[in-house]
């Protein structure tokens, strides 16, 4: 039993990122040829693009802003033409922002987690679900965080950003389930990165007291979960939150 993506095509947004890159090279070591979203980063996800080709598979990459109705769209366009309209669609992408309290935080920052999580999400399925639900066929993955168990303070713009995030996806998977179309969320907890392997910081104490398997997570283990879910492995896995952190966050029944 094997991970085989074989003749199908990814979009993962933010595909230059930390994670968006590790994503998007195990998506093609699984067979997928990828559709590298950037918004800005066009260094980095011409990086990516040519890691994936070197890889046997097709890659090209695709600027838009996530949040824009327009830009979606017209990225669909451009995608359908160069590698064909996506099987699979990994949300990726997030806005950045300096963390702090609700009582300082700007409400500017709590539009852009709306617009970068909810409506991100929103868009994304409105441009790209019409063609799976044609083939009857389709994977749509978002990347959560276990912050949105935690709240914990610092955390709010962010957290409201990804629980309506849940909400709609939630809605989403049983709106087009029908058609054989999963919608899940994998949840990273505090995972290590590159950047994180160059500045020596891959250990956090503090962090690592309070997750059961004592350690963090790799990239490669988010990377995993998404490569599993966009599998035939997954056909039957549909508005799943997955948490990917040890233990640190568990979901109750």
């Amino acid at each position: 039993m094997q991970i085989d993506l074989s003749g199908k095509v990814a979009l993962v947004t933010g595909a230059g990122g930390q994670l968006g890159r590790v994503i998007s090279r195990a998506l093609a070591e699984c067979g997928a040829d990828v559709a590298v979203h950037y918004y800005s980063s066009v260094a980095k996800a011409q990086n990516v693009r040519d890691e994936i080709r070197s890889l046997g598979r097709r890659a090209e990459i695709f600027r838009a802003d996530i949040t824009i109705q327009d830009d979606v769209l017209q990225m669909r366009d451009a995608i359908g033409k160069s590698l064909g309209a996506p099987d699979i669609v990994v949300a990726n992408a997030v806005s950045q922002y300096a963390w702090t309290t609700v009582l300082e935080q700007s409400p500017a920052d709590y539009e852009s987690q709306f617009r970068s999580c909810v409506l991100q999400s929103v868009l994304l399925a409105q441009a790209f679900a019409p063609a799976m639900i044609e083939k009857k066929s389709g994977r749509f993955i978002a990347l959560n965080s276990e912050c949105a168990m935690q709240c914990a303070p610092s955390q709010s713009a962010y957290v409201s950003g990804k629980r309506g995030m849940d909400g709609v996806l939630r809605v989403l998977a049983r709106e087009v389930g029908e058609h054989q179309i999963t919608v899940n969320q994998v949840a990273p907890g505090w995972t290590i990165s590159d950047n994180d392997r160059e500045n020596g910081s891959e250990s956090r104490p503090e962090y690592e007291a309070n997750v059961p398997l004592r350690r963090r997570g790799q990239d490669r283990d988010i990377a995993n979960a998404i490569a599993f879910l966009a599998s035939d492995l997954a056909s039957f896995i549909s508005g799943v939150y997955l948490p990917v952190c040890g233990g640190h966050v568990m979901p109750t029944i």
